[in-house]
């Protein structure tokens, strides 16, 4: 299936079922947010990156407009729905301010994957955090989580977040968190352990003679 979308373009990776406050601005996005709360139809977030527009991007919906200022800036709150993919960009459209794109929206597999190599990722993004000092509340049951829950959380870049989008299969996805964690994990633990290391010099130290025969 094809149809048409207002798209709102930014530096970011979105998934689906991703919450995202968004503070509008730009008189081109006003005009889009407040035709598409009118009509309760979705706009579509495509990633750009390295100031160009990615053909993978997801539909959003409107879940809120908190507050609207006097000069018309908005901030709001959205929910991320699906994947789309972009087949072209509509640059002009007529008495919009905003751009579009014909997209369609690819098969993807959210449910399914392998639960114990989610558990396994679950307790290397945990890790990662111990290692990083950082306290992080997914506020669903662990029995719950699925790569999009976790994706922005594992220290992925912008570029590869933006990969992980492109995967179509949760299996796919998961397998691609756990070989990302597996590659830093061991960096920051080395990291960890110099840090202690430098820790303990200049420090008063108990150690025991070694008895040589010099």
């Amino acid at each position: 299936m094809t149809n048409f979308i207002p798209i709102f373009p930014l530096g970011i990776v979105m998934y689906p079922g991703e919450k995202l406050h968004l503070h509008i601005f730009e008189p081109r996005y006003k005009q889009l947010i407040k035709e598409c709360q009118e009509s309760n139809k979705p706009f579509g977030i495509p990633a750009v990156i390295n100031n160009r527009l990615q053909e993978v991007g997801t539909l959003v919906q409107i879940v809120d407009i908190v507050q609207v200022y006097e000069n018309g800036e908005m901030d709001i709150k959205t929910e991320g729905l699906k994947i789309f993919r972009i087949l072209e960009v509509i640059k002009s459209i007529p008495d919009k301010l905003y751009s579009g794109a014909i997209v369609n929206y690819p098969d993807n597999d959210e449910d399914a994957g392998n639960r114990k190599l989610m558990q396994n990722v679950i307790r290397g993004v945990k890790e990662l955090h111990r290692l990083l000092n950082i306290s992080k509340d997914f506020k669903k049951p662990e029995e719950e989580l699925h790569s999009y829950d976790v994706a922005h959380h594992a220290g992925l870049s912008l570029e590869e977040e933006y990969e992980l989008l492109g995967l179509m299969k949760e299996i796919q996805r998961q397998e691609y968190i756990k070989r990302h964690l597996q590659k830093v994990l061991p960096m920051l633990m080395e990291m960890e352990q110099l840090k202690e290391k430098v820790k303990q010099n200049g420090h008063f130290q108990n150690l025991s003679a070694l008895d040589l025969d010099i």
